[in-house]
């Protein structure tokens, strides 16, 4: 019996023609939009992910302080809520970090008169105290210390990169979508199409008793078939043109985002798509069978 049904519905497959061709597209297309944002947004998350942990508000210094100034108000920093930890830089550590920086133009700080360069504090936030209100107010209560020349740092461009992550993943799920509906409403008409031209045959394994079971499943892995079709050659897609774009993006991640490398899809979401796709097509087998009567 289980081989009757896989036969039938192979057959099924090709009476669908182009129609069928055509599904197999549309489900690919969606699958495949919805996979590329996902892969943008996925990546976009880690670069957020890794830039929240290192926000840092710096407390620029009036003048170096000494040994018990220093523990002082490192002490008071480290009481206020939001505060992490607190990580003092000398003027000297400031200046080497400088000539680290210029790389092989380091030799200019050899020619300054002496060191310009502030102590400061860098004070990591923490976890839930990263978001930009909760960072603007910490620098305001810091920039009210008498020992503060100025206080810089905040969260806003991370929120920004966040919110730019989010529109990927509201605009990837529109898109695939609506793409996705063209694929269903495709796979109903080359379903009813196939049981249009199949029904003096269903009548006859109806008078013979087969059951409405027996009659349907062929439609419904026909649409099934269409619908792992279409998302094996969206994956397909998705894996090649991450293969030739990935390498060439990454030195501009790691400029831009801090990325050292791009990622792809993990294995859930990869059977997520799989699935997907077989749902796509299910749905449109089943969404056929009111087309036909009995």
């Amino acid at each position: 019996m289980l081989s009757f049904i896989v036969s039938e519905a192979l057959v099924d497959l090709r009476r669908a023609g182009r129609v069928g061709i055509s599904a197999i597209l549309l489900i690919t297309l969606s699958l495949t939009a919805l996979g590329g944002f996902w892969l943008l947004s996925l990546n976009l998350g880690r670069a957020v992910g890794q830039w929240r942990d290192r926000v840092r508000v710096v407390v620029f210094l009036r003048e170096e302080p000494s040994t018990a100034a220093l523990a002082e108000i490192t002490r008071r920093v480290e009481a206020l809520d939001g505060v992490q930890r607190v990580r003092y830089v000398g003027k000297a550590e400031a200046l080497r970090s400088l000539r680290q920086s210029l790389g092989t133009q380091a030799g200019v700080v050899d020619h300054l008169p002496r060191n310009p360069l502030p102590a400061s504090l860098e004070v990591a936030l923490a976890e839930g105290s990263t978001t930009p209100e909760a960072t603007s107010a910490l620098a305001g209560r810091l920039a009210a210390f008498p020992e503060a020349e100025e206080v810089q740092g905040g969260a806003e461009w991370v929120e920004g990169l966040a919110r730019w992550q989010h529109l990927f993943q509201v605009v990837g799920l529109a898109v695939g979508a609506v793409l996705a509906l063209a694929a269903i409403l495709t796979v109903t008409t080359a379903t009813t199409l196939v049981l249009h031209a199949r029904r003096a045959e269903t009548e006859i394994m109806r008078l013979v008793g087969a059951s409405e079971a027996v009659i349907r499943l062929p439609q419904l892995l026909q649409g099934m078939v269409q619908g792992l079709l279409g998302a094996v050659v969206a994956l397909v897609l998705l894996e090649a043109a991450f293969a030739v774009a990935a390498p060439r993006l990454e030195p501009l991640l790691q400029l831009t985002l801090g990325l050292a490398r791009a990622v792809f899809l993990s294995l859930p979401q990869i059977l997520f798509l799989i699935v997907g796709g077989a749902l796509l097509g299910a749905l449109g087998g089943l969404l056929a069978r009111g087309r036909v009567t009995t």
